[in-house]
């Protein structure tokens, strides 16, 4: 984690973004998420390339299973800019479609580089660059979790709202969709250092973002800790929403399915 005393006094947004490798441009093969959001092009295209990849992969492409991986994957874009830059530099970037990019990769049709156009960012008192006109500074951080809750609804909203008509799952399933997506992008960005105290720091994150039900998120934090078979104890989360995968040959329900848990 970039600790904020290691920035040079006054740093803006750009040197955040540097850092944890978002772009601040959008090259001729990325997508903004407004332009996938203004109309169906977008969506149509990536859903047929995603059927494609999972008949190459599986031999089958269940509607069902591409249309939820393409939810989820769609939603990864803001949930992990917000997570990122709240996990990594205690800062909340502009999270609106017209502010976000993405590529899509060339071989599995993901998400697998991002871009963040605004210049505006929320952070603490504390912050370097809390003097700097585009900086907003909120009195610590639980107030700025909420920033990020708030931005991440509005835009989670605008894809639900746009979505909605190509799909035959409901609103309730599509916002089940985007509380994993924010829990899992808080929870990664701390897992993704490869240590059980970044890990921890990550759950953190995600235990003052989703500390309670916020509608229409369906669940606050599900994250727990459970032993395992040779003793160990390790961080597990229940899912909101199905991924559909078990419909794909000899693919087993996840872990944490809610087709399989109590709720």
């Amino acid at each position: 984690m970039t600790h904020p005393g290691t920035r040079e006094t006054a740093d803006g947004l750009a040197p955040s973004l540097r850092r944890l490798d978002l772009r601040r441009d959008v090259p001729a093969d990325w997508i903004r998420c407004s332009t996938a959001l203004a109309g169906p092009a977008v969506f149509d295209d990536w859903r047929t390339r995603l059927t494609g990849w999972l008949r190459r992969e599986y031999g089958e492409a269940p509607p069902r299973t591409a249309d939820a991986y393409l939810i989820a994957w769609y939603l990864h874009v803001p949930a992990q800019v917000g997570a990122q830059l709240l996990h990594h530099e205690r800062r909340v970037p502009a999270l609106r479609p017209a502010d976000l990019a993405f590529r899509i990769g060339a071989g599995q049709p993901y998400p697998d580089a991002l871009a963040v156009l605004g210049d505006g960012f929320h952070c603490l008192p504390t912050d370097p660059g809390s003097a700097r006109p585009e900086a907003t500074v909120v009195r610590d951080e639980r107030a700025l979790a909420a920033v990020l809750r708030a931005r991440y609804l509005a835009h989670a909203a605008r894809f639900v709202q746009a979505y909605t008509p190509a799909t035959r799952l409901g609103r309730r399933t599509l916002w089940a969709a985007a509380t994993d997506a924010l829990e899992n992008a808080l929870w990664w960005a701390g897992r993704q250092s490869g240590t059980p105290e970044a890990e921890g720091a990550g759950v953190a994150d995600a235990a003052l973002v989703l500390d309670a039900v916020y509608p229409p998120l369906t669940s606050a934090s599900t994250l727990r800790l459970v032993e395992g078979a040779d003793g160990t104890r390790e961080w597990t989360r229940r899912r909101e929403s199905c991924c559909f995968s078990y419909m794909l040959p000899a693919e087993p329900e996840c872990d944490g399915c809610p087709r399989a848990c109590a709720r």
